[in-house]
């Protein structure tokens, strides 16, 4: 199973953790990599990173990939980054993608407040916590997410900060097509909590 347990990720994701803390960028993993932490176990053959930056930062998580020996994706990553919030990359030893996703909203500066620290070949990770994991996944709204989100409560059952989870859920969901994630937090809630 590809996950953080994998000498390839583990080395990858501490390098990376470096480059990002040295050059004082906040982050955090999310997705497959988290999920490994805190749901059920299932294949992932990524990386999946917030950074709580803009892309104004983009320089500086360029220069931040050059450290961890990963190349960037995109020819023109300024005119990428512009479009999409994130920066593809590929690790040159494993061919592991890694998605940097740029964001400065409140709510994702709290979830990297929030964030697990887990230590990994000597370095300390931030993971998005459970609850900040759950709402990714409900957010994203695509089945594999809401399977992942389902496994977290089920995995972290009466360990969840459900208040916390029901507040940012209510926010969310004045997105459009969002308007469900109050209904699918409190049912997984009233299962798990």
């Amino acid at each position: 199973m590809a996950s953080v347990d994998t000498p390839d990720f583990g080395v990858l994701i501490a390098r990376l953790a470096q480059a990002l803390t040295s050059r004082e960028i906040p982050f955090m993993l999310i997705g497959g990599q988290a999920v490994l932490l805190h749901g059920q176990p299932r294949l992932t053959q990524d990386v999946d990173i917030t950074l709580g930056a803009s892309p104004a930062r983009l320089g500086d998580a360029v220069a931040a990939c050059e450290a961890a020996n990963l190349r960037p994706l995109p020819t023109d990553p300024a005119a990428f980054v512009e479009q999409t919030f994130v920066l593809p990359a590929l690790d040159r030893d494993t061919g592991i993608r890694v998605d940097l996703i740029f964001s400065t909203t409140p709510y994702e500066a709290e979830a990297i407040r929030r964030a697990v620290l887990v230590e990994i070949e000597g370095v300390r990770v931030p993971f998005a916590s459970a609850e900040d994991l759950i709402l990714h996944k409900l957010f994203a709204g695509r089945p594999r997410d809401l399977d992942d989100a389902a496994g977290v409560a089920r995995r972290q059952a009466g360990a969840i900060d459900w208040t916390y989870v029901r507040r940012w859920g209510a926010e969310f969901s004045a997105v459009p097509g969002r308007e469900q994630l109050p209904d699918q937090i409190d049912a997984l809630e009233r299962v798990n909590g």
